[in-house]
């Protein structure tokens, strides 16, 4: 069969008063054929029938029975594998040359009688509408400060117009750390969307039992209040549906890899200086997306006058072994504070201190459950006007 860029040719070189045979070399094709064509007036695609029979017979259709079955049960199984347990149960009607036949047969079951597809739907993004946010791991990286293992999580905001994004570093995803994440990320941007957008997390949205209905937090909802946001999220279940932010910490994580490797080494001096060199990276990321940013720019709504510094604000009451309790861990502090009630304001990364409205002391948050935090400091002089109470 010519195509349909042969046949003209063959014509044009005809209608110039050569003959026949000159006609068809010019165009690569035998007398015979192109006399058909003459005859035809027609090209090569107006000239082909649909067959509606196979030329040979389908050497799989003694077993393709089992075969359906086994598709319907296990979707997943790939092709490779069904042709081969196929061959190992009819090694003489089998043999691995038919192994390229063999998925095209699966695949037109598939179209023909295949599970459905989750649908794809474009989303199209507005300037100024929507910011997304979410956490990641980031072990995977190696990062070390001055040597020692430095496990941590990152907190990714990402506005879905322009993708001008904003990182924070954190260990925990409790409401605090999405708080006080979300905040930092808002006021590195300079700007606040009409909408934020994150997933199912106990830290914004909580299930009202029995009927299993959900609202947001009174805490995350204040949050949305105070920088006049609306709060939107996915279906549970469905982390991947914050399309825009997961793909740029696919991005980001590939940005972040390479240039450690660029840089030749994944250990910092200390925290500070690793902080600051993933600000570096992502104001440098943010700097390819200026044309589409000088449009969200004007359509942000202006930040509020202050910083909230979200948080709880626990009472506690110093014990007499000098020590507080807050979200099942517990802290020793100076034995002056016995007896007194503290108020405790819960952050990311720090536990204050308050007696009335004075900050009395900062504490580093324990994570997990039944940790302990001490102070030799808090505790010394009691131990020195009783030794033996530390020997026991």
């Amino acid at each position: 069969m010519k195509t349909d860029s042969e046949v003209p040719l063959m014509l044009r070189t005809r209608t110039k008063g050569k003959t026949l045979e000159q006609a068809a070399a010019r165009a690569g094709m035998s007398v015979p054929t192109a006399r058909k064509y003459l005859r035809a007036a027609s090209l090569p695609s107006g000239m082909r029938q649909v067959r509606d029979y196979r030329t040979r017979a389908n050497p799989l259709l003694a077993d393709w029975s089992w075969v359906a079955q086994q598709l319907a049960r296990d979707p997943a199984l790939q092709a490779k594998t069904r042709f081969t347990i196929l061959t190992e149960r009819y090694p003489e009607r089998y043999a691995p040359g038919q192994l390229r036949s063999f998925p095209r047969h699966v695949a037109t079951w598939r179209a023909l009688h295949g599970p459905d597809h989750d649908v794809i739907f474009a989303q199209i993004h507005q300037p100024g509408q929507r910011g997304q946010s979410d956490f990641t791991h980031r072990e995977d990286l190696a990062i070390t400060i001055a040597g020692v293992p430095f496990p941590h999580l990152r907190f990714h905001f990402v506005l879905t117009y322009s993708n001008i994004e904003a990182v924070a570093l954190c260990f925990t995803e409790r409401f605090e750390t999405l708080a006080e994440g979300l905040e930092f990320c808002l006021w590195q941007v300079g700007g606040v969307p009409e909408h934020h957008r994150t997933d199912n997390r106990s830290a914004a949205v909580q299930t009202i039992e029995p009927d299993g209905q959900r609202r947001w937090t009174d805490g995350y909802l204040a949050l949305m209040t105070h920088y006049g946001m609306t709060p939107s999220t996915n279906t549970a279940g469905e982390a991947h549906a914050n399309g825009a932010v997961a793909q740029a910490h696919h991005r980001f994580k590939e940005a972040v890899d390479q240039a450690l490797r660029a840089r030749g080494s994944r250990d910092f001096a200390d925290r500070a200086s690793y902080v600051a060199w993933l600000q570096e990276l992502a104001r440098k990321r943010n700097q390819t997306r200026q044309l589409r940013w000088t449009t969200e720019l004007d359509t942000l709504h202006p930040l509020p006058t202050s910083p909230l510094h979200p948080g709880r604000e626990l009472p506690v009451t110093v014990t007499r072994f000098s020590t507080i309790r807050v979200l099942h861990n517990t802290y020793a502090v100076p034995s002056r504070l016995i007896g007194v009630t503290l108020i405790v304001r819960v952050r990311a990364e720090t536990r204050e201190l308050y007696v009335g409205s004075t900050l009395t002391l900062t504490l580093p948050r324990l994570h997990g459950r039944f940790g302990c935090h001490s102070d030799y400091r808090h505790l010394i002089w009691s131990l020195v006007r009783k030794p033996g109470a530390f020997a026991q």
